[in-house]
């Protein structure tokens, strides 16, 4: 079974880069299973059925959305070989752009879009810096000339990815995208495997539930900044 993670900031278009790309794959008879992952709710289950793919939804709630995804990723590949399926995909909740969600040996695919500013790649870090693919999404809404200087961004900040623009609308791009996902690795385990990057630190009070604003409560991993005289 083939395994891609799909990650990226919200709002960018992930879903709709995933079902049109899908439609495609099930054109050639692939059976395409979605790992839905996000923080407190989601509706996007009700859009991959309704193109009647199976899927499973994963809330962090209260945890990290990369810490929740790399401890439940390896009962996701037992499920999608369990049900036998040609190709699995996970989207990632992408809460921050320091979310790293990519295995080695696991394609990873990162998705942007042109709106959020030309500078925006040089301000994500492993889940674009690290990616197989990234698909940059919304180009229809800019200039040429941005969609040029943001690809630029994207091609300095990972050299070695496939860059491509998809319409999440229209589909246009999506098929090149199917392409690229046959020449994923084939994974029928992750035990020892490792991520590409460390995951964003969740050992700070904070992170496990303190609310007090105060030094004598910032125990664990608490970085400070620090002021200069101006």
């Amino acid at each position: 079974m083939r395994l891609i993670t799909v990650a990226g900031p919200p709002s960018v278009g992930k879903t709709s880069v995933i079902l049109k790309t899908v439609e495609h794959l099930k054109e050639e008879g692939k059976k395409i299973g979605i790992i839905k992952f996000d923080a407190l709710s989601t509706k996007d289950d009700l859009a991959y059925k309704k193109m009647e793919l199976p899927v499973i939804v994963g809330l962090s709630g209260n945890l990290c959305p990369d810490h929740f995804f790399v401890s439940n990723i390896d009962e996701c590949l037992a499920w999608g070989l369990k049900n036998e399926l040609d190709m699995l995909i996970t989207e990632s909740a992408g809460l921050c752009n320091r979310c790293s969600p990519h295995i080695k040996g696991v394609m990873g695919v990162c998705v942007i879009d042109n709106l959020a500013g030309v500078h925006t790649p040089k301000k994500i870090g492993p889940m674009l810096k690290l990616a197989d693919i990234v698909v940059i999404t919304k180009g229809d809404i800019v200039s040429q000339a941005e969609r040029e200087v943001f690809a630029f961004n994207v091609r300095l900040a990972n050299p070695k990815a496939e860059i491509m623009f998809v319409n999440g609308i229209t589909g246009q791009g999506a098929f090149d995208l199917s392409y690229y996902l046959h020449s994923a690795a084939e994974v029928d385990a992750l035990e020892g495997k490792k991520l590409r990057f460390s995951m964003p630190s969740a050992v700070c009070p904070y992170c496990v539930g303190e609310t007090v604003i105060s030094k004598d409560y910032q125990r664990g991993n608490a970085k400070k900044m620090i002021f200069k005289e101006v």
